[in-house]
Parts: structure tokens; C-alpha cells; sequence
């Protein structure tokens, strides 16, 4: 029997595209809006970029940079942006589906993800003790060594999250310019 964790973990990238095109069907964005819904997007976008700077997926626990303030820096700044594009788009609609996308998608890849971990790297469990899930400390993972990676951030391809965001936002003005008349 095929878990649902697998079963997320392939579907959350179409399933991604397929909320795109509901998002700016159901968008009623305003200027206000797109301006404070990029404000809060941008960290997010940061903080993904600032994760994927640091982590070697499946070659080594990961407790540098954003990693040593939690274990999932990467669905952090995801939501962060979802968030922000939310308010961007002022439909609730839009986030209730965010929502139950967090809960019935992402949670149960993170939790397959954390078993993957903890067979794979013994150190796990003591990072998981002291380091939270998702929602941040404001104290860091004391041992946490490590530099950002510029190379690991072209590898991981995250500058998509920023063209991706760029391209969202140029829709909403275009709807909001167009959409209009």
C-alpha cells in the first residue's frame, strides 16, 4: 500500500500549478494589497534562498544557517510566501486552500521527510530535541557550523522561488491593471 506522504510528495508540485491558475482566477488583488502581500512574500523568498545556500539534501544533517533555528527553513519561507500572496490576492478562498494544502500535503511530507532523517542520520535526534519543527527560536542550534553556498543555491535551482514570485506578482498587476476596465 502506497502511503499518502509519497503520494504528497509527488503531487504538490502539479497540485502547485493547478492552484496558480485557480489563484489568479479568484484573485481580487488591489494595489494596497500586492504591495503588502509582496512585502510579506519577500522574506520568505529570502528565507528559502538563505535555506537552499546551506543544505546538502541526503548527503548530511543540516543544522547551519536557518537550519539552526528550524528544522524546516525551506516549507517555512514557503508559507511565509503563501501568506503573502493570500493577502495579495484578498480571497479567503485562497487561504483556506493554502491552509488545508499545508496540513493535507506539506505536514505529512515533513513528517516523512523526519522519519527519512532519523534513519539516515543518527544526530537527528538531538537536533529534533533542540531545534522546533517549523515556527522558529529566537535562540540557534549551538553546534551549527557552516557558510552559505552560492554553488548549492543554483544547484537546488531556488531562484524559481524569485522568478516564480516575480511572475505571480506581474500577473496580479496585469489582472488588476487589465481586469479593470
Amino acid at each position: 500500500m502506497v502511503e499518502w506522504s509519497g503520494i504528497a510528495r509527488r503531487i504538490r508540485v502539479p497540485l502547485g500549478f493547478a492552484f496558480a491558475a485557480f489563484y489568479l482566477w479568484i484573485a481580487r488583488p488591489s494595489w494596497k494589497s500586492i504591495a503588502i502581500g509582496t512585502l510579506i512574500a519577500i522574506p520568505g523568498i529570502v528565507l528559502r534562498a538563505l535555506a537552499s545556500g546551506h543544505v546538502k539534501k541526503n548527503e548530511e544533517l543540516t543544522t547551519a544557517g536557518p537550519y539552526a533555528y528550524t528544522r524546516n527553513p525551506l516549507y517555512l519561507g514557503s508559507l511565509t510566501m503563501a501568506i503573502g500572496f493570500a493577502l495579495a490576492a484578498r480571497s479567503i478562498w485562497v487561504l483556506i486552500v493554502i491552509v488545508l494544502m499545508f496540513f493535507v500535503i506539506y505536514l505529512p511530507v515533513i513528517r516523512s521527510e523526519e522519519v527519512f532523517l532519523r534513519s539516515t542520520f543518527p544526530a537527528f535526534e538531538e537536533y529534533a530535541r533542540s531545534v522546533p519543527r517549523l515556527l522558529p527560536r529566537a535562540r540557534a542550534f549551538s553546534r551549527a557550523p557552516g557558510a552559505f553556498s552560492r554553488q548549492l543555491y543554483w544547484q537546488h535551482r531556488e531562484y524559481n522561488a524569485a522568478l516564480g514570485s516575480v511572475a505571480l506578482i506581474t500577473a496580479l498587476v496585469a489582472k488588476l491593471v487589465w481586469g479593470s476596465h
